[in-house]
């Protein structure tokens, strides 16, 4: 009579191979999460987006609105310049007060380190810069010269740059991109369309 006893079976000679077959992480190793964005930077980011957005579809609105109104190159040139300049201390403006109004009420109510405060400083400087940013590219398109094409031509700069712009916005936010670019895309194109509606139409009463 054969002794069995002390053969390993056909199912634990299984089990064992698969334990040596198959790879095992170390118990001790945990997957790293990714380091938490500061509030600061967020805020760094989110003005920096939003300002770079409100340059393109401001200035781009003031530029076809002139352009509206009339065909001189210049209106149209200087309208852009002192829309550019003023929405650019307009938003830093508005950014500091904002944030500043956002790190009292972070201050008062939470035992927050100074260092992990928002900085309205580092917002407004952010907001301003891409204000300017932004605001540049339907300004130098209208500095070409496309004659009576002006128009056309910064409403098709504008809409690639709201693409860029909305995309950057929603990977920021972990937000879906397709969603954020209609968005941003159908928004600006309603602006620019609407205030080129009102300079024709002041232009025709003037």
């Amino acid at each position: 009579m054969t002794d069995t006893t002390d053969r390993p079976t056909v199912g634990s000679m299984s089990t064992i191979s698969a334990h040596f077959l198959t790879p095992h992480a170390p118990a001790d190793v945990q997957p790293v999460a990714p380091a938490p964005v500061s509030a600061s930077r967020l805020n760094q980011l989110r003005a920096g987006v939003l300002g770079a957005n409100d340059g393109i579809v401001s200035v781009a609105a003031i530029v076809v609105g002139v352009a509206g109104a009339s065909a001189t190159r210049a209106s149209v040139l200087t309208a852009g310049v002192a829309g550019l300049v003023a929405g650019a201390l307009s938003m830093a403006a508005g950014e500091y007060v904002s944030v500043s109004s956002q790190r009292d009420a972070e201050r008062a109510g939470l035992a927050t380190p100074d260092d992990e405060l928002t900085n309205p400083w580092h917002a407004a400087v952010a907001s301003l810069a891409s204000f300017l940013v932004g605001g540049v590219i339907p300004l130098l398109v209208a500095l070409a010269a496309w004659g009576a094409g002006v128009v056309p031509a910064v409403f098709a700069a504008v809409v690639v740059a709201l693409v860029v712009t909305g995309a950057v916005s929603a990977r920021i936010g972990n937000a879906p991109v397709r969603r954020a670019v209609v968005r941003n895309v159908v928004g600006g194109s309603l602006a620019m369309a609407i205030t080129y509606g009102v300079g024709a139409l002041v232009g025709l009463a003037l």
